[in-house]
Parts: C-alpha cells; structure tokens; sequence
C-alpha cells in the first residue's frame, strides 16, 4: 500500500512556548514551575535519570534491531529556525533545540512537501520492546550545553555530556502521536551522548555546515545532500541501557521505554561552537536540558554479552516476559 509521507523538516525552537500561554523555560526555575501547568512532571517514572552499571541489572537482553537507518532519507531536507517549540507540529510536544521531524502533520509553523512513496520510515524493534512490536521514528532532536561540562540529559557514570540526542519513535499499534501519548508503550526513545575531540566527526558535517545560514529565528535554508540516520549513531549499538521513563519536556507523559546507548559519538569542538551560535530570538540557545528526575523503585536494566551468559546458555533460557520494569 502506497504512503503519504512528508519531507523531512528540520528546525530550531527557543525554551518557551509562547503557543499555549505557558512560558516553559530549562533555568533551575523555569523547571520547578513545570508541575503547575502539567502535573505529570511530578510523577514517579520521570526523565533523564542517572544510570551507572553499579545501579543496573545486567542482561544478555536481545539486540536492538534498527531497519532503514542505512538507507537515505527522502529530499528536500528543509532547516528552518521558526522561533519557537513547533509545538502544534508535533502533537503538543514540546521539544527545545535542534528538531528534525518526520510528522505527518501539516502545520503552518513549518513548510513542508509531499512525496509519495513505497518506502517505510525507519524502525526498532527487539531489546525490551514487546515481541511482534514495532516502532517508527517519528522525530529526533539534541539537547546541549553553554559550556563543556553540560548539555546532555542523562548521565552516565557520573558523566555529563556537552549533547544528547533523542530520536523518538511511535509504537506503530497506534494510528499517531497524540495517541500514542496516551498509552504507557506508546513511545520509544533512543538516547545517543556525543563527547568532544579534537578533529572534526565528518558524518556530522552535512547538518553542522547549515547552522550559521539559521542562526537567527524565523530563518530557513535546504539541505542539498541526502542524510543517513546511522551515521549519527554509535560504532557500538550493542551494550545499551533501557528504563521506563516519560518525555524530557511538558506535557511529561510517563509513556516511554528509554534506550540510552553506552558508547558516544565524537564531536569537534569547533562543530560543537556551531551549536552555541544560534539564537532564540533573545539570547543564544544552549543549556536546553532539563534536570535529573528520581530513579524511584524503577530498574534500569543494561545489555552485555558477559562469557558468563554464554558458558551458562542463559540468553536462551531468559524469559522476558518475567523481567519487571520496577522493584518489588
């Protein structure tokens, strides 16, 4: 059956939203006020949270399977600085930072093209996920910092990374996003950290290189080479660490199973300045993380190929359907 899929838009938000009468914003205060308007961000399976192999149950889990991230993504990749979350572009998700989306939805925010086409979207199945279930990329965005030391959401043993991306993916059981939103597997995301080197990360090229013609709100340029997904992911997909967990940002629904890779993906300093240059329309953008939620009675459990799994033939003995997302 043929698909009506969109062009792949991709944009800058600031870290409030003007849309809906609520300034949500990342400074220490911004965040505490979050609950009044949405009281889900005071619940007890938040997000990020600090995960470290000394606090995870370690698993010979099944591997992630990734299908479409080594194919191209459809053209014209649109940039598109739009001074705000977009937030009714994606289903009243309010996503800060550097966004690119593949809704289905057509808003007036974004400028969007259609294509039709036989081919899927990228999507994941395996790890933790449910058997016989599927989920497609719907989106994906960073969060980064003013300096070094900060920028991604999660930490991991006792690491603050400069940047952090979440490419968020929608159970296909379900007809979209908002609905999606309604159901506690309704969401996967795929946490990747990128740590600083010295030398420039050339996959990240064809995106970085478009950041100075967007720099300013309401800005826009097209990308005019063909992306693929997996060169922005980790050599190492297959030691990852998985959660249930909620979205980063309001509304907060708790309806996402997190899967956090261990290995990171190099950026160069002066790539990662390219990030800092940009601005919301009153400042410069960074620091569009949001702080660590209460791991709770929740497990995090972390995937690795131990020889002690092996010699024992425990994968093949793991029963999955027994595993609990919490301690009892």
């Amino acid at each position: 059956m043929q698909r009506n899929l969109l062009a792949v838009a991709i944009w800058i938000s600031i870290v409030a939203d003007q849309s809906a009468g609520f300034n949500f914003d990342y400074s220490q205060t911004g965040q505490h006020y979050w609950v009044k308007e949405y009281p889900q961000c005071a619940g007890f399976w938040q997000s990020p949270v600090i995960i470290a192999a000394s606090r995870s149950v370690t698993l010979p889990l099944p591997a992630l399977e990734m299908i479409g991230y080594h194919d191209f993504l459809s053209l014209p990749l649109i940039f598109k600085n739009n001074g705000h979350t977009g937030r009714s572009f994606l289903y009243k998700l309010n996503y800060t930072g550097f966004t690119i989306s593949f809704s289905r939805l057509i808003s007036v925010s974004v400028r969007v093209k259609h294509e039709f086409t036989h081919r899927r979207f990228p999507y994941i199945f395996g790890a933790l996920l449910k058997e016989n279930e599927e989920y497609e990329l719907e989106s994906f965005h960073f969060h980064w910092g003013l300096k070094n030391s900060r920028g991604s959401e999660h930490v991991l043993h006792g690491t603050r990374y400069p940047m952090e991306m979440h490419l968020i993916h929608r159970n296909t059981k379900y007809p979209n996003l908002e609905n999606a939103l309604r159901h506690e597997d309704g969401l996967t995301v795929l946490g990747v950290f990128f740590h600083l080197e010295e030398d420039d990360n050339n996959m990240l090229r064809p995106l970085i290189s478009h950041l100075p013609e967007i720099k300013w709100a309401n800005s826009e340029t097209q990308l005019n080479q063909s992306l693929v997904l997996a060169t922005l992911l980790p050599d190492d997909l297959q030691t990852y660490y998985t959660y249930r967990g909620s979205l980063t940002t309001p509304p907060c629904n708790e309806v996402v199973t997190w899967i956090v890779f261990a290995s990171s993906v190099p950026i160069s300093y002066k790539q990662m300045s390219k990030f800092r240059l940009l601005s919301n329309g009153k400042s410069v953008l960074a620091d569009n993380y949001r702080g660590i939620q209460e791991l709770g009675n929740r497990k995090i459990y972390v995937r690795r190929m131990h020889p002690y799994f092996l010699s024992k033939n425990q994968i093949d003995d793991l029963d999955l359907s027994t595993l609990k997302w919490y301690w009892t």
